[in-house]
């Protein structure tokens, strides 16, 4: 009211009920103690200050002229440029920024993976160092010998160094004097509790697990039941792992990494919660099934480890490789007893299997031949030719005298020990691949995996079952107790089981 302008600083006088500038009005009561407009009394403490957002001056006379405002937008329009570029230099900053923390991140996630992958073969080294070491060190290597362990681990010749001792020989003796025994003990006489012929042709698929082993590289390559208790199943898959599983509760009970390529052979231990694989990783490895680890490696290898088998007394363990040798080896130590090759033949071994006596066993080689070696003597004591193409399965009968071999030229042959003579064969299908034979614990029955499941009565050789059921090549096939069921698995992912 005073100065004809808009205020800045607005307040009301409660006299007059008029705006007034506040610098203006306090001066003017400072000088004349009363309110401009009406005369009346008034004092600053009755001003009301009147809230206003920032009011935005009215241009001076002097910009209303063209070149004015000319100048006035130029002038605008540098303050925008400027706030523009230096904006652009916030964003280059902050993208340099960024960008730098990106690559720190990257780095920081190659180095994680990299102290990743060296702990996980540290682990591995020590598992397989820390039963080793615990087990050579008292004995002390002659300076002429290698040292214990060699480079990545491996037993070195320290197997001719042990050997077949008087004592290891004679445990093996004991054992077969008694197996032997037992069995003339047993005659001929066929267990009660073991399934008929007739029923035995009445089994059905009662069960079918495909989740055992990854999808991503499928197929399981062999199966065990551990013989005291069949509904424990053990399978070594093509995803590098072996798997434990209780068939009555259904569920995987461990599943154990370690090999660095596909498991081919596993045994479960009958006494102990053991089980045993081996891998064309040129390894054998020893897990324990409550622990869920690999408690020994053993290495008696230098190529792929083609078969397994577990000695009568629990204690050893028999191995064949495309190294041509077969090995002899302590489970509890991991050490090489013994390793022999038949110079003559040159050929790779495919498969190896004990005779349940436990003194003598047999190999298949890749140049179709069967090869019985004397343990003791460690020799080649007989040759058992006719087959065309690698022997791909050997299987020993609980009566001790026969001998079931397949081989890749699609038929199956029965030796008789005592004779040493082939008395049968049977010819199977056209391309039918054999990969699995196995025996009941009576020598009743035997079993043959492949292009398909067959059991065969023993004595009349004749087919009482044939399953036709999984979609790939069948891998395993091992009888339950008594015959009570029948178990397989496959090239399709699957394990399954047949019973009535």
């Amino acid at each position: 009211m005073i100065s004809n302008e808009v205020p800045e600083h607005p307040c009301a006088s409660p006299v007059s009920n008029q705006v007034f500038e506040r610098r203006l009005i306090e001066k003017y009561i400072a000088e004349n103690g009363v309110a401009p407009i009406n005369g009346q009394p008034l004092s600053e403490e009755q001003l009301i200050d009147i809230k206003v957002s920032h009011p935005i001056r009215p241009k001076a006379p002097s910009a209303t002229s063209i070149p004015a405002i000319l100048k006035s937008l130029q002038d605008e329009w540098d303050a925008v440029m400027l706030h523009s570029f230096t904006l652009r230099q916030q964003l280059q900053t902050t993208r340099q920024e960024l960008s730098h923390a990106l690559y720190q991140h990257d780095a920081a996630c190659r180095v994680i993976a990299r102290l990743t992958k060296e702990v996980t073969a540290a682990r591995e080294a020590l598992a397989t160092l820390k039963p080793q070491a615990g087990l050579i060190a008292p004995q002390a290597t002659p300076a002429s010998q290698p040292a214990a362990v060699g480079a990545g681990g491996e037993a070195m010749e320290i197997s001719e160094q042990v050997g077949m001792t008087p004592e290891i020989i004679q445990k093996l003796q004991d054992k077969a004097t008694v197996l032997t025994t037992e069995r003339k003990k047993r005659g001929k006489t066929v267990p009660e509790e073991l399934v008929r012929a007739e029923d035995l042709g009445k089994y059905r698929q009662v069960a079918s697990h495909a989740g055992l082993h990854s999808a991503s590289i499928p197929g399981i390559l062999s199966l065990d039941l551990c013989p005291t208790d069949t509904n424990k199943v053990l399978t070594g898959g093509a995803d590098k792992n072996v798997v434990v599983f209780d068939r009555r509760e259904e569920q995987i009970v461990a599943t154990l990494k370690g090999h660095t390529k596909k498991v081919s052979s596993v045994i479960y231990h009958p006494a102990q919660s053991v089980v045993f694989s081996a891998s064309p990783d040129s390894t054998i490895r020893v897990w324990s099934v409550t622990g869920g680890n690999c408690v020994q490696v053993i290495r008696a290898h230098e190529a792929s480890v083609t078969g397994l088998s577990l000695h009568a007394t629990g204690d050893y363990l028999l191995s064949s490789s495309e190294d041509q040798y077969w090995a002899f080896s302590d489970i509890q130590t991991g050490r090489v007893l013994t390793k022999v090759t038949d110079e003559t033949a040159g050929c790779a071994l495919t498969c190896a299997q004990f005779h349940p006596d436990g003194l003598i066993f047999g190999t298949g080689t890749a140049d179709s031949q069967i090869k019985i070696w004397d343990l003791k003597e460690r020799t080649n004591v007989a040759n058992f030719p006719g087959h065309s193409g690698p022997v791909t399965s050997i299987a020993f009968s609980e009566n001790g005298y026969y001998l079931a071999t397949g081989a890749q030229d699609s038929s199956l042959k029965l030796w008789d020990l005592r004779k040493l003579k082939n008395f049968k064969t049977i010819t199977l299908d056209n391309n039918y691949e054999v990969k699995s034979l196995v025996f009941d614990q009576s020598g009743t029955y035997l079993a043959v995996g492949g292009s398909d499941i067959r059991v065969y009565i023993c004595k009349q050789w004749s087919e009482v079952l044939n399953f036709p059921d999984h979609s790939g090549l069948v891998t395993g096939v091992a009888f339950g107790e008594h015959a009570q069921f029948l178990a397989s698995t496959g090239m399709d992912r699957s394990l399954k089981f047949y019973s009535l």
